[in-house]
């Protein structure tokens, strides 16, 4: 029978291929021109005259990254089925006791949202990464990539844009202040009543009572998410946990009714506050084994109900993890062509591996999961789920297709070149001096990626690439291990994937009650990638995603590979050990994505060249800040990074997942891969060394 089974699959995948290979025209991106306007050139960006942070520049300027004005815009506004709230209610919403709309862009700014221009493809002037998107007849307002993947850096008045670099973006805050924005708007008559008025007006709702019913389930919906997310380490600008709550809106979606039965009756987990049968009756009550969007909307006020603090909190500790390891927006440049992805190496670029993981970025962003159970068969529950009567259905508002054409897209982003007209010039002298010292202390596992020909002039990467990372345990780099110990540590509750086969670099495991929620992801996104959209026609939506998902593995070049460096691999026993390290990548660009480390706990190059101070170090010396600002976005071109400010977040390296240690070879503290510890530079040899940095 397995045979028989396997034999049918492989014909029904044949047949899809041979489907997918006549459709072209869906693995490209199709990128609309633009008329050659000066609002164009400049990628209709907005400028700022002086923020609640001093910074302030009058024009913005593009550097060469291999895109054109029309890919730069594509890539803002391309959708990828993120639903955070209805796109009425952000257009008219307002902050809290006051008449500006939240969405100005002095306040998305304060954010460290990139303001911009309104546009044919941007018609009503978000940030760029803030989208219009709709999923099953509704609008709705979503994040794109370039929220996170696009950054800005200012000097002398001009605004440099980086494609693909590090966003300054908060979204902790940004998001607990659009919670007391709804919850203001309910609560205050006034506000109230303008909201329903305006949000009437566009003409997407029939009744205030809609209106009003929507308001209050939004405003639950992300209060509930900022109370699971909450974290004792605050992120601030420029960071974010974003697998901490990735992991978490799985775990949220994945947990049954039977499961959610057992906590609210397990004395050991509610303590003295377990609740009793008719209670537990109550709230499970019109809930299904699988729990829909709409039934978690209701379970979360019924819980309100009945349930204290103490016992929510109870409950929110046993279900969820704490994403307590925020880290630096990734750069994206090279991202494509590279072996592993992700500041540990927890993805795999090869085959469909850049799909589901831009799945689960999707799902991260609120994205709309709709997962219930159905009688039946489907090709995602016989490639994952296993033989029976029943199977889960995983529909979600998931763009599949947009996600590959996003990383088609990316395979043209070059890394941006140091502009020496406007952060002046390189000294040539100095920075040959740094590259024979960057190939003694650097080169062992950053590899080298040439951007200019003999003649200093900048030349195209190569698109087919190949990058490989080096890994390195965290034990012999130094930084600080919270992210890394985290993606293999959390557990969470398997849930409706209960009894299914994830497979590993070493083989397959078997989702027990609980497992590791790395596991949980990667089978969670398996299932999304594999069910069709649910908004398109049936027959097309099986043809489409099927179409996208062996393009996308027949167009990508990266085959699998096991990891480079010097990491503990997987084993039967420890099965995630690979993930406990860091990974060190090409430094091209690297002058344009302060701060520094993974978590950003150094503000400038050169500062990641000195060590960190401790007991009984001198105190005349010279040591990384233990304490700096983060959030303004003006440029330091002596020390490369982030100018010492007096305003912003204050980045307190004290605090947990905050330290600035490890990575410290230049300072004669950290060993080479192989083992030998080699001399501290001085301070014109880091100088030196950071002028060569600037070059690549």
């Amino acid at each position: 029978m397995k045979k028989i089974f396997v034999s049918s699959q492989k014909r029904f995948l044949f047949l899809y291929s041979v489907l997918a290979l006549s459709i072209g025209a869906l693995s490209g991106c199709k990128v609309s021109l633009i008329p050659e306007t000066e609002e164009a050139k400049s990628r209709f960006a907005a400028t700022v005259e002086q923020d609640h942070l001093g910074d302030s520049y009058s024009r913005i300027e593009y550097l060469d990254q291999g895109w054109k004005p029309e890919d730069s815009l594509w890539f803002y506004n391309i959708t990828q089925g993120s639903n955070l709230m209805p796109y009425d209610f952000f257009l008219v919403l307002e902050k809290p006791r006051e008449s500006k709309l939240f969405r100005s862009n002095e306040n998305m700014n304060f954010y460290r949202y990139l303001p911009q221009k309104a546009s044919s493809g941007n018609p009503d002037a978000l940030p760029v990464g803030w989208v219009k998107d709709t999923y099953k007849g509704k609008e709705y307002v979503g994040l794109t990539c370039a929220a996170c993947h696009t950054s800005q850096i200012n000097y002398d008045g001009v605004g440099i844009r980086i494609d693909g670099g590090p966003a300054t973006a908060d979204m902790e805050n940004i998001m607990a202040a659009l919670a007391k924005a709804l919850e203001h708007t309910r609560e205050d008559a006034e506000a109230k009543q303008r909201f329903v008025k305006n949000v009437l007006k566009k003409g997407n709702y029939k009744t205030e009572a809609d209106v009003v019913a929507d308001l209050t389930k939004y405003e639950q919906r992300i209060k509930s998410y900022n109370y699971i997310n909450d974290s004792q380490t605050s992120y601030g600008y420029a960071r974010l946990d974003a697998f901490g709550r990735i992991y978490n809106r799985v775990l949220e979606h994945t947990i049954n009714g039977r499961e959610l039965r057992e906590i609210l009756s397990d004395r050991k987990i509610m303590d003295d506050k377990v609740m009793t049968k008719e209670q537990i009756d109550e709230i499970l009550s019109k809930i299904d084994n699988v729990i829909t969007g709409e039934q978690r909307d209701h379970l979360m006020e019924r819980l309100s109900k009945y349930l204290t603090f103490e016992q929510i909190a109870l409950l929110n500790n046993e279900i969820f993890n704490r994403p307590n390891a925020p880290v630096s927006y990734p750069f994206l440049w090279d991202i494509a062509q590279h072996d592993y992805v992700q500041w540990n190496g927890i993805a795999a670029n090869a085959g469909v591996g850049p799909i589901g993981r831009n799945a689960g970025e999707v799902i991260g962003v609120f994205g709309t999961l709709d997962w219930k159970e159905e009688k039946g068969t489907s090709l995602a529950s016989l490639l994952f789920q296993g033989s029976g009567n029943t199977r889960v259905n995983f529909d979600s508002s998931v763009d599949v297709q947009n996600l590959y054409r996003i990383e088609s897209h990316l395979k043209k982003l070059n890394s941006p070149v140091w502009p020496e007209k406007i952060l002046g010039e390189i000294n040539k002298e100095s920075a040959a001096k740094g590259k024979l010292l960057f190939d003694e202390y650097c080169a062992a596992c950053h590899a080298r990626i040439d951007r200019m020909d003999a003649n200093q002039k900048i030349i195209n990467s190569d698109p087919d690439r190949r990058i490989v990372a080096h890994m390195t345990r965290v034990s012999d780099v130094g930084t600080d291990p919270t992210m890394a110990e985290n993606s293999f540590k959390y557990q969470g509750y398997s849930g409706i994937l209960r009894n299914q086969y994830v497979g590993l670099e070493v083989g397959n495991i078997l989702l027990d009650k609980e497992a590791p929620v790395a596991a949980l992801l990667t089978q969670a996104t398996k299932n999304v990638v594999a069910t069709p959209d649910p908004d398109k026609w049936f027959f097309q939506g099986w043809a489409d995603r099927i179409a996208n998902l062996i393009t996308a593995y027949v167009g990508n070049e990266i085959k699998p590979s096991i990891k480079r460096g010097n990491y503990d691999p997987d084993t039967t026993v420890n099965p995630l050990a690979s993930l406990n390290a860091y990974k060190a990548r090409p430094l091209n660009g690297i002058w344009a994505t302060a701060p520094y480390l993974h978590n950003g706990s150094v503000p400038t190059l050169y500062h990641l060249l000195l060590p960190k101070k401790r007991e009984g170090d001198p105190d005349d010396g010279e040591y990384r800040p233990d304490q700096f600002k983060v959030g303004s976005r003006e440029f330091d071109p002596k020390y490369v990074g982030l100018k010492s400010s007096d305003k912003g977040f204050t980045f307190d390296t004290s605090f947990p997942a905050n330290s600035n240690a490890g990575h410290e070879y230049a300072s004669g503290k950290t060993a080479q891969p192989n083992g030998e510890t080699l001399r501290p530079l001085s301070k014109e040899e880091k100088l030196d060394l950071l002028e060569y940095l600037k070059t690549l």
